[in-house]
């Protein structure tokens, strides 16, 4: 039996093939942990806000550098893997401390956390992503806070981005999951 994106059981016998995406995505965060609750539109405003307020912080800590991503990728700065490993660190203390309290969220809904299969398809994705941040300088996060800093350039990046995306969609089924 598998669970479905209501988190019911789906019969599966042995004459059906099994659904490999529904495999490789049934514990996607979005399935286990979002919310039951209708909100009304502006909501919302306060993932702008935080989407504004993280993109300030990526362009003052010249996250969105290409200078800087180049010097990270020929070893020559620490900067970039600072910053990267202090929010490593901070996640990692920020999901011991939710297990630990078992805290919830704002809307007094539980958090929970799943383990990942390793799989091969990972380190294609990771290969071609690094060589996509390499050369552009631009992780998906920064895209945006280049465009917002006037960079036209980012545009190119994200119309790339996007084109990289569905290319996925369309073969997703003949990829290593």
């Amino acid at each position: 039996m598998y669970m479905n994106n209501k988190t019911t059981p789906v019969p599966v016998s042995n004459d059906v093939q099994k659904d490999t995406d529904f495999e490789v995505r049934v514990l996607d965060t979005v399935c286990v942990n979002e919310s039951q609750r209708q909100h009304p539109w502006w909501h919302n405003l306060k993932y702008l806000a935080a989407g504004m307020l993280f993109g300030i912080i990526l362009v003052k800590s010249e996250m969105i550098s290409w200078y800087r991503m180049q010097e990270m990728f020929r070893f020559q700065s620490f900067h970039m893997y600072g910053i990267m490993g202090s929010a490593v660190l901070t996640g990692i203390i920020a999901v011991w401390l939710i297990k630990k309290f078992k805290i919830k969220t704002i809307y007094g809904e539980q958090i929970e956390f799943h383990p990942k299969q390793f799989n091969k398809g990972q380190i294609y994705g990771g290969l071609l992503f690094g060589l996509g941040w390499g050369m552009t300088g631009a992780c998906p996060g920064p895209i945006f806070a280049q465009i917002g800093t006037g960079a036209v350039v980012g545009l190119v990046i994200l119309g790339s981005a996007v084109a990289g995306t569905w290319v996925y969609g369309l073969l997703r089924d003949r990829l290593p999951h």
